[in-house]
């Protein structure tokens, strides 16, 4: 049986990816803050009070883990704090680097030795961190702090490559969520469980062949 952790787990497209997983069979162990009514109803093993931009509570993750080893490590945890040039909060900028950026990274190294050869670890980035892409400008931490992300899965993809354990980077689309209700009307916005259907796709087709790609959950490849 296939086991999968998921960060970010109680709601939106985390909450649809333990759903995904579990309809078709995984043990899924879904990392949260704080559970929810939703995500308890899944069965998924539920790790709470994890704070993935806290080093003490990526290593009580790791405790509470016990002796379980890992084929499939999402992380899916962010945060969006939507700021312009003229509307600049540096602490703002640098919660969403703690948790879009190092967050990933801090949970991916703390959980290493439970990934071996054939694991994968799919990274939830943005467009948003494309440089190539930015046409709009604006949104400075959570651009920056997605781009900072892209990198640390490149970096991955080709030191885990020796190990066997294959890496992606995805965009999982503009998806009706509470981060995303901020914008307004929801209309245009994709389902999070059709973003996670997509998203499941997209890393069942990960090798080590492909491992390092920036993809869109319709399997387009972005520009970095």
């Amino acid at each position: 049986m296939t086991t999968s952790l998921i960060t970010g787990a109680n709601r939106g497209i985390g909450l649809e990816l333990v759903r995904g997983l579990r309809a078709r069979g995984d043990q899924v162990i879904a990392v949260v803050r704080r559970s929810s009514p939703e995500l308890d109803a899944t069965g998924a093993r539920v790790i709470a009070d994890i704070d993935v931009a806290d080093d003490a509570s990526v290593a009580r993750l790791d405790a509470a883990l016990g002796n379980a080893q890992l084929d499939l490590v999402v992380n899916n945890a962010g945060v969006l704090e939507p700021d312009s040039i003229g509307h600049l909060d540096l602490d703002a900028v640098r919660k969403q680097f703690e948790i879009n950026a190092l967050g990933p990274l801090r949970v991916t190294a703390a959980l290493l030795p439970r990934l071996s050869a054939g694991s994968k670890v799919a990274l939830v980035t943005s467009r948003m961190g494309s440089i190539a892409d930015n046409s709009s400008g604006g949104s400075y931490g959570y651009r920056m702090s997605k781009a900072a992300l892209n990198m640390a899965g490149v970096s991955l993809a080709r030191d885990l490559a020796g190990r066997g354990i294959a890496v992606v980077l995805l965009h999982p689309g503009m998806v009706a969520t509470d981060m995303t209700a901020r914008f307004g009307d929801a209309k245009g916005m994709q389902r999070a469980d059709d973003s996670a259907s997509r998203l499941i796709a997209r890393i069942d087709e990960l090798t080590l062949a492909t491992s390092g790609r920036f993809l869109h959950a319709n399997g387009e490849p972005l520009p970095w």
